[in-house]
């Protein structure tokens, strides 16, 4: 961490990222890099409405005589409920996947039965492994990795691409979206993605062996999805105007969708790690990278998000349930958590990864760019 405290003067991000830079007004690099790069794919607008109706022709038209046209991984979360919503508005069939990973929150569950409900969709609900997340989860604490979320997101889309693997599915639709996701320190985490690490780190910190986790190697992500099976992450949330308070609302009035107060409060695990965690262990408070993302949308100011940053993250008897709760389902004795908790801290490259094939293939996507004049990647 940098040694002089400094803030962004246009967004709220700060020298919490070792890797931040600030031009000569204090601009930060985030900011810069959402008006030089990330901006330009972002069309909430009547050309993204354009480019959306192309595209959702042409899922229909291809999936014209399967029982599915594409698929939808659905966490409960607003983002994955709000993208199954406006699907159904479409006009499209997805196969929706829920992968439970054993830390729904009870809530998550009754808002994924209304829109499912709702939406008069078809819902495949993969219970994960109990043993094998309990040992990974507790591999990662372990480690003192700052991606404590790693064991969970792996799942969740490895399991996904299976399934659409399995269902002869080419387009996967994703909830990610610019609009409350465009800026994010890459310093302050490591690709859930990364399946040498994550089998890495469990080697090292793990007991016994994972029975039935899948995972998602480089080359099955990277290449033989994307360029074999030609299958295509879509991000239509990107391709209209999106407000999260909104989107929310509008969930609410058509399925009886409820709120969770909190980014991410779909899951048990996510919200001790993002709100307790992170901000303990490494002083990584993720509240700020989402301001700061809202802020570039135009959805909030600086200055109401730098108020929305004095609030605490965690009401203190919420915490000492959560924490309750997660020491019992892993199975640790406090004075074997606290030992956790203050172990020292590590990062996720000090163990073997897929980061020099990434380097090297976003190294060639580039070149291939340069020379025709187009953006080359998994997304759309």
């Amino acid at each position: 961490m940098n040694n002089t405290y400094k803030r962004c003067t246009r967004c709220v991000m700060d020298t919490t990222d070792p890797k931040i830079n600030f031009d000569e007004n204090g601009v930060c690099n985030h900011c810069r890099n959402f008006d030089e790069v990330t901006s330009k794919r972002w069309f909430p607008n009547e050309e993204g409405k354009r480019r959306l109706a192309r595209i959702i022709e042409k899922i229909k038209k291809e999936g014209k005589n399967k029982e599915y046209d594409c698929i939808i991984g659905l966490s409960g979360g607003a983002d994955s409920s709000y993208l199954a919503l406006k699907s159904k508005e479409f006009g499209l069939r997805p196969l929706v996947v829920h992968v439970d990973a054993g830390w729904n929150a009870e809530l998550a569950v009754n808002n994924i039965e209304c829109l499912v409900k709702y939406c008069g969709y078809d819902l495949h609900t993969h219970v994960m492994n109990w043993e094998d997340m309990k040992q990974l989860q507790l591999a990662y604490l372990r480690s003192g990795v700052a991606n404590q979320d790693v064991p969970q997101d792996h799942a969740f889309f490895a399991n996904l691409y299976h399934f659409a693997v399995k269902n002869n599915i080419r387009y996967v639709l994703s909830g990610g979206n610019i609009a409350t996701e465009s800026i994010f320190p890459q310093a302050w985490h490591h690709s859930a993605m990364d399946a040498t690490n994550l089998k890495t780190i469990f080697k090292r910190f793990g007991s016994g062996k994972l029975q039935e986790f899948k995972t998602v190697n480089f080359f099955q992500y990277y290449i033989y999805y994307p360029f074999i099976r030609k299958m295509k992450v879509i991000r239509p949330l990107n391709y209209m105007p999106y407000n999260k308070d909104e989107a929310i609302q509008k969930l609410q009035e058509k399925t009886g969708w409820k709120p969770y107060g909190r980014k991410h409060g779909e899951s048990l695990f996510t919200r001790f790690f993002q709100n307790y965690y992170l901000v303990e262990r490494f002083g990584f408070d993720k509240r700020k990278p989402h301001l700061s993302s809202l802020i570039m949308s135009g959805q909030i100011t600086r200055e109401q998000a730098l108020t929305e940053l004095e609030k605490p993250l965690y009401d203190p008897g919420e915490l000492r349930e959560d924490i309750y709760y997660i020491r019992k389902k892993l199975g640790l004795s406090e004075e074997e958590f606290e030992k956790l908790m203050q172990a020292p801290c590590t990062n996720a490259t000090q163990f073997s990864s897929d980061l020099w094939k990434y380097q090297l293939l976003k190294t060639v996507q580039a070149n291939i760019e340069k020379i025709k004049g187009k953006h080359v990647g998994r997304y759309s």
